[in-house]
Order: C-alpha cells, then structure tokens, then sequence
C-alpha cells in the first residue's frame, strides 16, 4: 500500500496523466478514449479501467469509478498518488428539476452530501463544490457544441433504489421527505459520485467537475409530461474531452 504500484486501480507512476476523465461504467471507458489521441489499454482491475491517450499533447487517463462515493474516491486517491490533479466526472442522472429533460446535459455547481464517504472527508458543513475552473470549462464547452447544459446543485446519493422505491423502506418517510425539499430548491438531478469526489478532491487540493447527461425526469414523468429515456451517452463525453482540452491549453498558457 506505500510503495509506488496503486492496489486498487493497478496503476503506477506514469501509467496515467495528470488530467484524468472519470465515468463510473468501465464498458464506457474504450469509448471515451477514442475521442484522445493515440489511446492505448493500461490496465483492468475490479470496476477500475485505465486507458490513457493525448490532447493537445498531454497525456489524459480514463479511468472507471464503478458505482457511488466509495469506489469514487478510491480512484481519485490513488490517481492522485501517482501524479493527477485534474479531474472530470463523466456520466448519467435523472432530472428533478421539471425544467430539465431527457437529453440535457448537467454541469454541477455543487452536490447535496446524501452520500457517506464524504463524511470521512470533512464535516457536513463543509459543501461539497466543484472547482471552478473545471466547471467554467464544462459550461463553455456544452454551449459551444449546441447542448443544452443546466448549471445547478446534484443530489448524490448511496442508494439508487432508495430514489426509485422509496416508499418499500422503512424510512420511506425520510427519503420522501428529503426528496421534496430537494425539488423545493430546484436540485437539478440526481446521481451518485458527485459529492464524494469534490469533497475528496478538496482535501486532496486538487480539481474536479463534473458534467452529466440525463436519462429521464421522474418527476415530470409523474406529472404527465411523457418524453423519451435518453440513452446515449455521447452529449456528456464530448462535452468533458473538449472541456479537458480546454483545460490543458489554459495551463500551458500560464506563467508560473
């Protein structure tokens, strides 16, 4: 666990770049990565694959989170130790604010912490916000492609059929009840990865954002508004490879 090779991502020094594209689906990683220059396959261990290839002549590193805030920060720790310090969170939620639909992108502004890996961070006091660099960049690139981006508050969550069913727990009280005020104060969407990985990646003092495509509004569903489930993946990932670009040109234009 001290030495330079990562246990859980199977990665060493080298083996990824400083600025790391983070989808939670290892099945998405081969995808993303042909949107880089000269990507090549680095490793598969558990729900973390790594393949790293080039923009702008850096190296950049896709590298899968599995599923919620603990394996999240996992990835973020280990990539940290080998050298990263740039982050882009990359996938799917479902919309709660009734103005976002189904194929819309949203940029996070910040994450509620209805999550626990965040809470070995830092206190629940402190909110769980993305950098804003990272997240300028997002918005920039989701309006300059034509998609239509909310910027706005995520919910992150550990129970993903703690949204959809809640009323089978025994406290379907609680989770009802949150999820009203959530809608109250117009919470865009739901996922499950935000929050732990900006709090994490604070207290690694490092950047993070995150850009997420939705898959369907359950709350307009349930108010009759029928659209469409949006499936595809390609909106998000487009926006976070060109938004990383324009990260790494920002950084080469810097004097230090």
């Amino acid at each position: 666990m001290n030495g330079e090779y990562k246990y859980h991502i199977a990665l060493r020094p080298g083996d990824a770049g400083r600025y790391c594209i983070l989808p939670g689906d290892p099945g998405r990683c081969e995808l993303i990565a042909s949107h880089l220059d000269n990507p090549r396959f680095v490793a598969s261990n558990r729900e973390f694959t790594t393949y790293t290839g080039y923009l702008a002549g850096e190296a950049v590193s896709v590298v899968s989170t599995g599923i919620g805030g603990p394996s999240a920060s996992i990835a973020l720790e280990e990539l940290c130790d080998i050298g990263a310090d740039t982050f882009i969170r990359v996938g799917t939620c479902g919309g709660i604010d009734m103005d976002v639909m189904s194929g819309d992108l949203v940029v996070a502004t910040g994450a509620v912490r209805m999550e626990g890996t965040s809470r070995e961070y830092a206190p629940i006091e402190y909110p769980a916000v993305p950098d804003f660099e990272v997240t300028e960049a997002l918005m920039s690139s989701a309006r300059g492609l034509g998609y239509h981006a909310h910027p706005g508050v995520v919910q992150s969550k550990d129970s993903f059929y703690g949204q959809h069913s809640p009323e089978r727990s025994p406290v379907h009280y609680e989770l009802l009840n949150k999820w009203d005020s959530w809608r109250r104060l117009h919470v865009k969407a739901s996922e499950m990865e935000c929050a732990a990985l900006f709090t994490a990646a604070a207290a690694r003092g490092v950047r993070c954002g995150a850009v997420l495509g939705v898959l369907w509004n359950q709350e307009r569903k349930a108010a009759g508004l029928f659209e469409e489930d949006y499936l595809d993946t390609s909106r998000q990932i487009e926006t976070a490879v060109d938004a990383m670009k324009l990260l790494i040109l920002m950084d080469g234009s810097r004097k230090f």
